[in-house]
Order: C-alpha cells, then structure tokens, then sequence
C-alpha cells in the first residue's frame, strides 16, 4: 500500500566506489532481489550496519574491501512509498527470487512510488530501500557524497577476538 512519508526517511548504501554508488545500473544489469535486469533500481538498507552486513552477505571474498565508500540518502518528506512485510508476500525470500521479483518489477513498471520498502533477509527485524530511479519522485531523492567504508578486520577473520 502507498503513502505519504509523514517524516524524512534516511537511508544508507555501500558499494565499490569504483562506479556511481547512487545509481541502478548493475541491478539494471544482473538484477537483484526486488527486480530482474533492465530495471534501475538502487538498494539501500535502512542501517549503516544493515548496509554493511549486506555487502558482506553479497561480497563473499573473504579480504578486507578497499574501495568501498558509502552514502546517506535523504528521501524527503511527501515522497510516496510502498511499504511490503514478509507476511504480505509468501516466498519473498526464496533463493530463486521469483515472487519478489514478479512483485518487484510490477512495482517498478507501473510506477507505483519511487520507494518500496521491503524486508531484509540477512537482518531480518530490519528493512531494505529499493529506489526506482526513473520514478517522477527521483528528483526528490538526495545522497551525500561517497565516504570511504572504515571496516574492522574482525569482520574477515583478521585480528584479535575476545572469545
């Protein structure tokens, strides 16, 4: 169901600062879990920390990442979004991704927000932003400049541990 943002809704993504981190070429490229290729739609966790326990999930190369940088994201006050909960679609965390998918690209080709909001599957009490950046409402969508991800070596196995 679509609403009004009674608030500004803040969001984080970090991504290899090697290409445009506020953009949706790759999910337009390879799709993700919300959309299948040839739709622009750029990911983004409600977290700092759920963004980067996304890049990890998605990562998996096992070294300490050195060209990852990070923004915030401002979505202002009046955007419409779409607000989706595990309960509202059976099998949205499907490794095949064929219902978040199908519903994810409904979402993006009828142009119902430029935001849905959507469940996380690595954090599962947390929730994911999955922008349409052709949406009309783009425009009213902001991101800071890229800064570079501080990550803590005990993230890859490297350094001391307390256990």
């Amino acid at each position: 169901m679509a609403s009004l943002l009674s608030r500004p809704l803040r969001a984080y993504r970090i991504a290899d600062r090697r290409r445009k981190i506020f953009d949706g070429h790759g999910a337009a490229l390879v799709g993700g879990r919300w959309n299948s290729p040839g739709r622009r739609v750029i990911y983004a966790a409600e977290t700092y920390a759920g963004a980067l326990l996304e890049v990890l999930v998605h990562a998996n190369i096992g070294r300490v990442p050195k060209t990852h940088s990070w923004i915030e994201i401002l979505i202002r006050k009046g955007v419409r979004i779409e607000e989706l909960y595990a309960a509202d679609i059976p099998g949205w965390d499907s490794p095949d991704q064929r219902a978040s998918r199908r519903y994810g690209d409904r979402w993006y080709d009828e142009g119902r927000t430029a935001v849905l909001l959507v469940p996380s599957i690595v954090a599962r009490v947390e929730r994911n932003i999955a922008i349409n950046q052709d949406h009309p409402e783009f425009k009213r969508i902001r991101a800071t400049a890229p800064k570079p991800v501080i990550w803590d070596d005990r993230l890859f196995g490297f350094g001391p541990t307390l256990l």
